[in-house]
C-alpha cells in the first residue's frame, strides 16, 4: 500500500516510524498544506495526519483513499461527514500518552512547590559558597500527605493522576466537566466548591464549548491563596490574562501550564510577564512525549492498519461499515 505522512514536522519530536514499512511504501513530508496536500493524497490509500485539515477540499483528488490514521488522540482535523460518504475509514490514537502527561504534572508541581529554580539559582551562582553553615532555608515548601487535589477531567489522564496523588496522601476530588455525574463511584463536586477546597487544582479536560474559558477571574478568585494551578488539558481552558493578574495580585500561589492558548506563544502573552517568575511554570506543550509514549503511539498506529485490513473496528472513530 502506498501512504504519506502529510505533517510529520507537526509532531515536534521524532518518531520511529520503521514498523509500518511492513504496510508498504511510506512518504513523510513536513507540513503539506493546500493543492501541494491535495495532490500528495492523490495516490495515497493510507494517509497519516497529526494535524492537518482533512476534508473534502484536500482530498479531492485521492479516489485511492481507504484509511486516514490521525496520529494523535484529538481527530476534529478529519472531516468525518466527508469520509463517511466516501467509505474512508478513520482511526484515532486514545490513551498513549496518560502516563507521561500524569508524570509531567507532577513534575511541574514540585518544581513550584520545591522552589528549584531558587534553589538551583542560589547553588550555581555562589552564593551558598559563601555562606558560613551548610543549611539555607530561603523559601519555605510543603508537602503533599493531607494536601487536597482536585481534578478537572477525570478520564484516562486524570484518573492516573488521581493514583498517583493518592500515593502521595493526597484527598483526590473531582469536578465533572459535562453533566454531572458520579466518578468510579466517587462522589463528584460543583466546580465552585472544588476550586475552594483544593490545594492544588490539575486540568486534565478536553476543549469543548463548556470548558472554552472555564477558569477566569471569578473562579480563580475561589482558590486558596497558597493553591496551585495546574493545566495540562488545553490552553483555551485558562484566561490567561486573568491568570497573570491573579499571579501577580497573589490571588492564587503558583501555576504550571503545559498547554496555551495559542502554540507557540505569542511574543505578548500575558503569561510571560509575569512579575514573580517562581510562581509560574511553562513549557512547550511537551507533556505527551515521552519517549515511551511516543513508542505506544506508533504501535498502536501499526495495531490501527492492520485491525483495518483484517476487518476489525479497533479505535475507529468514523462510523463507516466495513460491508
Amino acid at each position: 500500500m502506498k501512504m504519506i505522512f502529510s505533517d510529520y514536522k507537526t509532531l515536534g519530536y521524532p518518531l520511529n516510524l520503521e514498523k509500518l514499512s511492513r504496510f508498504g511504501e511510506l512518504s513523510l513530508y513536513d507540513a503539506l498544506c493546500g493543492e501541494e496536500l491535495a495532490e500528495a493524497a492523490a495516490d495515497a490509500e493510507i494517509i497519516l495526519t497529526n494535524q492537518n485539515r482533512l476534508d473534502a477540499g484536500s482530498l479531492a483528488k485521492a479516489q485511492k483513499l481507504k484509511l486516514i490514521c490521525e496520529v494523535a488522540t484529538g481527530y476534529d482535523n478529519v472531516d468525518l461527514d466527508y469520509c463517511r460518504e466516501k467509505g474512508i475509514a478513520v482511526t484515532n490514537v486514545p490513551a498513549y500518552a496518560g502516563r507521561s502527561v500524569a508524570q509531567h504534572t507532577f513534575a511541574m508541581l514540585f518544581y513550584l512547590i520545591s522552589h528549584s529554580r531558587y534553589y538551583d539559582d542560589y547553588t550555581k551562582s555562589g552564593q551558598y559558597a559563601e555562606e558560613a553553615f551548610a543549611d539555607h532555608t530561603g523559601k519555605d515548601f510543603f508537602e503533599l500527605e493531607g494536601k487536597t487535589w482536585g481534578i478537572i477531567g477525570m478520564g484516562n489522564i486524570g484518573r492516573i493522576v488521581a493514583k498517583y496523588a493518592e500515593g502521595f496522601g493526597c484527598r483526590v476530588i473531582s469536578s465533572p466537566v459535562g453533566e454531572g455525574r458520579n466518578v468510579d463511584g466517587k462522589k463528584t463536586f460543583a466546580l465552585s466548591d472544588l476550586l475552594g477546597l483544593s490545594d492544588i487544582v490539575s486540568i486534565h479536560a478536553p476543549l469543548t464549548e463548556k470548558t472554552k474559558n472555564l477558569i477566569g477571574a471569578e473562579q480563580l478568585a475561589l482558590m486558596k491563596k497558597t493553591g496551585i494551578l495546574l493545566n495540562l488539558g488545553r490552553g483555551g481552558i485558562v484566561d490567561e490574562e486573568a491568570l497573570a493578574k491573579a499571579l501577580d495580585e497573589g490571588v492564587i500561589y503558583g501555576a504550571g501550564l503545559d498547554v496555551l492558548s495559542r502554540e507557540p506563544v505569542e511574543k505578548d502573552n500575558a503569561l510571560l510577564f509575569v512579575k514573580n517568575k517562581e510562581r509560574i511554570y511553562i513549557t512547550p506543550h511537551i507533556a505527551y512525549a515521552s519517549v515511551e509514549a511516543r513508542e505506544r503511539l506508533v504501535d498502536i498506529v501499526c495495531e490501527n492498519i492492520e485491525a483495518y485490513c483484517s476487518g476489525e473496528r479497533k479505535n475507529r472513530v468514523d462510523l463507516v461499515s466495513l460491508d
